[in-house]
């Protein structure tokens, strides 16, 4: 795989990336880690609006997905593991052609969050990084994965009337990691903890109960559960330890995943993180952010038996991507915080 990049613009600290419909048109959505604006991008790379000024400390953003109204989700004021004891989930609607912010929750030290559904209910999963902490650098207060169900109507929740959550699971050190995946009928996440890998399902219905297991011990900044190799089950790719430097996959072997592959180089700060299927062959995006910062796409080549990689760039510092597809090109939108780039890299297999 080949990559052709073009730079968008630039925003400080660029951080998370999204993909968001309304006019009728998709366009690609970038915010910032610190206190800088969001901006917004046709699928031509043409600058179109932005959505806020700031505040900043938006480590996620998605498209809520009940109803017909386009209305932007974020996390807000998580400006790193030491500063973001004010952070939040709010909700931008479009009002008499401005963006206007709504508080969905108040919830200290949220960093990923996610929305699943089963048997047409639609759930809000939510991940603290910690609980709270007394110095810089303090990791002595574990975090939660918390849950809710969503309402038909998210603008019946505002600052005076927040949506209450329920803490899942508790415990979980250095709660990080967090990817959306899919069976036949549902949806669940995948959570990556200094604990390890917990797999968090909804309820089959709505007075049912959730699950949430730990399936890999192993300490995870990221991952994705991806049937890279073709034969049925999926296979588990984990950046690891927190923020580290290494890129493993485990293969589930006797009920238990063990590891059949580890990349060859060590990553620095390792981050950006990105799942996709192309033309029938699932390709995992990664990318560091400090030494190198390389960009690239790791597969299971069926010749070989073996897994692959092609380095996409290197130097930018993507902290998040997404793959999307414009007509018949594959492409991948990247925040390259380390370099303040906002790029679209334009796939070639």
């Amino acid at each position: 795989m080949k990559a052709e990049k073009q730079v968008l613009g630039s925003l400080e600290k660029c951080y998370a990336v999204t993909e968001f419909e309304y006019d009728g048109a998709r366009h690609l959505v970038v915010a910032a880690e610190k206190e800088n604006p969001c901006y917004v991008f046709d699928l031509e790379g043409n600058k179109v609006d932005t959505l806020w000024e700031g505040p900043g400390g938006v480590m996620t953003l998605l498209q809520y997905p009940i109803g017909d109204e386009p209305i932007l989700m974020a996390t807000q004021k998580f400006y790193s593991p030491n500063n973001s004891a004010e952070a939040k989930i709010v909700y931008y609607t479009r009002e008499n052609g401005k963006w206007v912010c709504h508080v969905l929750c108040d919830l200290p030290f949220v960093h990923r969050f996610g929305i699943v559904e089963r048997g047409g209910v639609h759930y809000l999963v939510a991940c603290t990084l910690k609980s709270a902490h007394a110095f810089k650098n303090d990791w002595t207060c574990p975090g939660r994965i918390w849950v809710a169900k969503l309402p038909e109507n998210i603008k019946d929740y505002n600052e005076n009337n927040q949506l209450e959550l329920t803490a899942l699971t508790s415990g979980l050190y250095k709660n990080h990691g967090f990817v959306k995946c899919y069976e036949s009928d549902y949806s669940f996440v995948m959570v990556g903890t200094e604990n390890g890998v917990y797999q968090v399902v909804p309820p089959a219905s709505e007075d049912g109960e959730w699950t949430s297991e730990n399936i890999l011990e192993t300490p995870t900044s990221d991952m994705l559960y991806f049937d890279f190799d073709g034969d049925g089950e999926r296979e588990l790719l984990v950046l690891s330890p927190f923020h580290g430097d290494t890129i493993t996959i485990y293969k589930k072997k006797d009920g238990k995943f063990v590891s059949v592959y580890e990349h060859e180089k060590k990553l620095k700060f390792i981050h950006a993180i990105w799942g996709t299927e192309i033309d029938g062959t699932p390709y995992a995006f990664v990318g560091n952010r400090e030494e190198d910062r390389d960009l690239i796409a790791i597969h299971f080549d069926k010749a070989s038996g073996k897994y692959v990689y092609d380095t996409l760039d290197q130097g930018a510092g993507s902290a998040n991507c997404m793959y999307f597809k414009d007509g018949d090109a594959h492409k991948l939108f990247a925040a390259n915080r380390e370099t303040d780039e906002i790029a679209v890299y334009t796939l070639t297999l």
